[in-house]
């Protein structure tokens, strides 16, 4: 299974977000799913089996639970293929950036000049 059709089901990328935390035991990532997603356990254990089966997670046996972390291998090996096209977005999000800051900048000065006279911040 290609990186990206791993990573284009909504339910594994939100398992993902929750590794990212750090490692969790399976049964709160089912919990969470389930609340989420309202999938039942067995199909949140397929989703795991699909994360790690395709090296996107490991699990390790802690008794009688599984704790769940993210491989980054697999997220880089993504990243590296998406470094070519990322060229298209860069420009407008240092765009997007130096527009926020213009708007912080203006909203400080009109918040400065609706001081009463003496007034402090």
């Amino acid at each position: 299974m290609h990186a990206f059709d791993v990573l284009g089901d909504p339910v594994r990328r939100r398992i993902l977000e929750l590794l990212a935390d750090g490692e969790q035991p399976s049964g709160a990532i089912t919990e969470v799913i389930r609340a989420e997603f309202g999938i039942t356990q067995p199909a949140v254990s397929q989703h795991l089996r699909v994360l790690r089966d395709n090296g996107f997670a490991t699990v390790r046996p802690e008794g009688t639970r599984r704790l769940y972390a993210v491989e980054a291998t697999a997220l880089r090996e993504a990243d590296d293929w998406l470094r070519q096209f990322r060229r298209f977005w860069t420009p407008h999000f240092d765009a997007l950036a130096t527009e926020v800051a213009r708007g912080k900048r203006q909203r400080r000065a009109a918040a400065k000049t609706d001081d009463p006279p003496g007034a402090t911040e």
